[in-house]
Order: C-alpha cells, then structure tokens, then sequence
C-alpha cells in the first residue's frame, strides 16, 4: 500500500498574490481513537479520523481555496489514526489540486511528524521539537499489588494468545518478544511512508539514521531535511501569497470544563468510569511530558 503513496511534487514557492483564503486545520493534541475530556485538562485534545473528518472536508472544499495549512502541535499517540487523518488530508489535496503546508509549533513529534509528512512542505519554528520516527507502547504490571492485597487473578480464555500482556497477571517472555516483533514491523511502515513523502529531501547520506526515535530542534531538523524551511505561519503564508492573504481558520479551539471527564461527568474519554478516564489521562500527559511539554 506504501509504495502507491504519490512523492512529492515540486514545492510551493512564490506564486505572488492569491486568489482565494488559505485555509488552517488545526492539529492540535494527542493522536488516539479515544475522545477528549477537555481542552486543557483531562486527556486533553484529542486527535483522530472520526473528530476531523469533518473539518477536513470543508479546508478543502471550496474551489478558490489557494492553500491548506497544517498548523500542528501534537506529540504523536495512535499509528492508525496517524496514517488515516494523513491519508485523508493527501487524498483531498491530490483530488483538488491545493499545496498543503505544515507549520509546527511546540512538537510534531512521532504520528505529529507523520501528519506533517502529509504536506508538500514543512515548516518549523527553530525551537520545535521534530522527529521521533518511532514506535512505543506501555503499560502497568499489578501482580505486585495484586499478592499485597491478597487478590487473585482469575482469567479465563479459549485461544493460547488470548491474554498477552494481561496487567494483571505475570509478563510472559514470549509476549515481550511478540510485542517487539509488532513495533518493528509498524516501525518500518513508519520510515517507508517518511521515506517516500520527503524523497530528495534529505541531506544526510543515510536517512534511516534520522529514523531510530531521536528528536531534533527545528534549525537542525532543516540542516537534515526533515523540514523545508524555518518559520511562523503568518509571515510565511504572507511572504508566499502576499500580504493581503487571507488566512481562515477552519477548527477552532474546543472550550468546555476540562475535569469534567476525569469526574465521570462528562462522557469519559476512555470508558464511563473515572479509573478508564483517568488512565488515558495519565498515558496522554505523559506522550507530552516525553518533550518536557
């Protein structure tokens, strides 16, 4: 399926005036299937194909639209949603025939840099944090917990594999050994599409050696080439339609009481119960604390 993933084409420079709005779709927050409790508190936003879909469709749907602009803030989360928002986005601009820019802002790390790799080019602020081309999964172990309160697992299966990497139950050396082997192969979907949509980009002999998890700030992102250029989207977008652009943002800024659903009131992001809620929300601050966000 990678290998029908178009190159990218030319790049967007110059091109004077423009003639229509250049549309802005925020992505901004933690990649993950599960909904968001909150804008700032909770699990926080929370990006995925169902929640976008939507406000993708409209960046691109009027004719006269000069260009989307990708305005990314995310830490990365779930693969799949990674590669369904940034199929969805590569599939319109393809269709419609309208250049996608990405602008980073705090972090366009990990599924947030296969967002980016959705755009004809990336742009990042010198002190972004790019990169970390990789894959990572985590979980607790209770069987502590479990013995100290005298509590004892009953688990009942019909299939061997059935319970790999139960929490509560022993880790199993042949489930640490199926879990690698399933990072390595999402791994390399990872590199093959960062491969094919910054074909000719790189200025490193080797461009795996940029793909082993390491971050880099946004200046030495460039001097690699895994982004196109430095700054803001403003002047950007001004310097490259004129200064008369019109910039539409097309999602705004969700508001709502962010403890809501850490309270089981407001519909949970994880499950209706606060322990489900409050786990996902733990999991989220953590792919942004990676950053020191």
């Amino acid at each position: 399926m990678l290998s029908k993933i178009p190159v990218l084409g030319r790049l967007f420079r110059g091109g004077g005036a423009a003639s229509g709005p250049v549309h802005v779709l925020r992505l901004h927050g933690v990649i993950s299937p599960t909904r968001s409790n909150g804008p700032l508190g909770g699990s926080g936003p929370v990006l995925n194909l169902e929640s976008l879909a939507a406000d993708i469709e409209k960046a691109f749907k009027p004719k006269d639209v000069a260009a989307v602009a990708l305005l990314i803030n995310s830490p990365g989360g779930s693969p799949v949603q990674s590669n369904l928002i940034a199929a969805r986005i590569r599939q319109l601009a393809d269709e419609k025939q309208v250049p996608v820019l990405a602008f980073t802002e705090d972090v366009a790390a990990s599924g947030g840099y296969w967002l980016a790799c959705a755009a004809d080019e990336i742009f990042a602020n010198p002190a972004s944090i790019v990169g970390s081309i990789g894959v990572i999964s985590g979980g607790f172990g209770f069987t502590g917990l479990m013995e100290k309160l005298g509590v004892d697992r009953r688990l009942y299966t019909a299939g061997e594999n059935k319970s790999r990497l139960d929490p509560f139950s022993e880790e199993r050396p042949a489930d640490v050994e199926w879990i690698k082997d399933l990072q390595l192969d999402l791994h390399e979907i990872f590199r093959r599409y960062v491969e094919i949509r910054r074909s000719g980009r790189f200025t490193v002999d080797d461009p795996r050696a940029l793909m082993n998890g390491d971050v880099f700030l946004g200046d030495k992102a460039l001097e690699v080439g895994l982004v196109d250029g430095l700054g803001d989207m403003r002047s950007t977008l001004r310097a490259r339609f004129g200064d008369k652009v019109r910039i539409k943002l097309i999602n705004k800024p969700k508001r709502g009481l962010p403890l809501l659903g850490l309270l089981g009131s407001g519909g949970g992001g994880a499950g209706s119960d606060p322990l489900s809620t409050a786990v996902t929300a733990l999991e989220h601050r953590a792919l942004w604390g990676r950053y020191g966000l």
